[in-house]
């Protein structure tokens, strides 16, 4: 959430900066409210002042035997009385007001973040690999694993649209891929693993930013909770409403879970095979910091996701979102995008963002510094990475022309040694 107090400080950075993403949001407005809000809080306190002072006063004339004076005060209490309770009604409806403004604004950008409106105008910053060369037999991913093992059409009956029925080798290779996944991170990169609750309630997704904006993409259940579109909810929620030391920051977390996400906007796009689904497995990185380490830590996320694609053998870059496709949550995003020849073109893998104290406010996320000041922490998100785009990459830039595909060294343990799945004998 934009902090009122950032606001308050330099009101031009912060229209400037909400500029930047293209909205027309007037500052003005806010800050008239907030100084409506601050006059009728000062105008109460100096009542309430009044109001003991005078209640002394009874007490005096009342002692004094002093009745007229002491009727004329009590009546006066009472105008004070009502004047407060009026005060705190008209405090209360402005705050709400100010508060539902403020949770619609999206994040404040980073300095360094690119201008731009679109996904055309994100920036490169880094190649690995070499793009699979073209060849006739190259497919796309649903015709590389077949229909009998990556059946679409069952799912549908089940489910309907946009879900994938996994069986054998694609079921088993889903499963090895997330457990490289995790053993990484946990082991080596020092994520501690969580298994979280899928259902949250309406207070977490306010906090990590999906909610109230992006209330059509989720799926909510018949008793007000939702299925998480992300594990990057119940993780960084794990902090809401906390006093941390700062000696336990940064903590680092990491999930494996399915997803879920309604794909609202998103209606005609990738509804063949697995790119976009309402359904897909995950794992998340989440780290809390201090503010002044974020910027190391988000570098230090993306390294990490970036590792997982690099023992994979799989070609990606690395691309610093623009300011009209930076997330509504975020300061500064990277996207990792993976190669596909089957499409022939990189598609998002990954997705790195550091929040800075914008989810930390919506949470009452605090730690308190060697100053011993309570002071927001700062929350980062990445994907590390998406478990079925994954399997897509690896489908389509390891299929052989006999149709079978080869296992990159460190899945194979998980396949008893295999070198090849999807093989005629397979």
């Amino acid at each position: 959430m934009l902090d009122i107090k950032k606001l308050r400080a330099d009101p031009e950075a912060c229209q400037k900066a909400l500029l930047k993403r293209g909205l027309t949001i007037t500052c003005d407005d806010i800050l008239s409210k907030d100084a409506e809000l601050r006059a009728a809080m000062t105008e109460a306190q100096q009542i309430q002042s009044d109001r003991n002072r005078i209640s002394k006063d009874i007490g005096t004339a009342k002692k004094n035997k002093e009745e007229t004076t002491a009727a004329a005060l009590t009546e006066q209490v009472n105008q004070m009385k009502a004047r407060l309770e009026a005060l705190d009604t008209a405090q209360g409806a402005v705050a709400e007001e100010i508060h539902a403004i403020l949770a619609t604004i999206p994040n404040l950008l980073a300095p360094d973040v690119p201008d731009g409106k679109d996904e055309n105008d994100n920036q490169e910053i880094l190649r690995f690999g070499e793009p699979r060369p073209d060849a006739p037999f190259l497919k796309e991913h649903p015709e590389v694993a077949g229909e009998d093992l990556a059946d679409f059409e069952t799912a549908a009956k089940i489910s309907g649209a946009r879900f994938v029925l996994l069986k054998g080798e694609m079921a088993k290779l889903e499963r090895a891929l997330a457990n490289f996944m995790l053993n990484t991170h946990t082991e080596e990169f020092g994520y501690t693993e969580v298994s979280p609750p899928l259902l949250v309630r309406e207070q977490a997704l306010f906090g990590t930013g999906q909610l109230p904006k992006f209330a059509e993409d989720l799926f909510q259940t018949g008793d007000g909770r939702y299925l998480i579109p992300t594990s990057e909810t119940p993780l960084t929620n794990i902090v809401r409403e906390s006093v941390l030391s700062e000696k336990e920051l940064p903590l680092r977390f990491t999930a494996l879970t399915p997803c879920f996400r309604s794909e609202a906007g998103s209606a005609g796009k990738d509804v063949r095979g697995m790119i976009r689904q309402h359904q897909f497995h995950k794992v998340e990185l989440v780290s809390v910091t201090p503010p002044e380490y974020s910027v190391f830590e988000h570098e230090r996320m993306l390294n990490c996701a970036e590792e997982i694609l690099k023992r994979l053998g799989l070609p990606y870059r690395i691309m610093l979102l623009c300011a009209g496709d930076t997330g509504f949550s975020a300061q500064k995003t990277y996207d990792i995008e993976v190669w596909l020849p089957g499409q022939k073109k990189y598609r998002e893998i990954s997705s790195c963002s550091n929040c800075g104290d914008f989810q930390a406010l919506r949470m009452g996320a605090r730690f308190k510094d060697s100053e011993g000041r309570n002071r927001p922490v700062h929350t980062l998100n990445g994907s590390g990475l998406a478990v079925g785009r994954t399997m897509v990459a690896l489908l389509e830039n390891f299929q052989n022309e006999d149709g079978s595909v080869t296992l990159p060294e460190p899945i194979r343990p998980f396949f008893g040694g295999k070198e090849k799945i999807l093989t005629r004998e397979s």
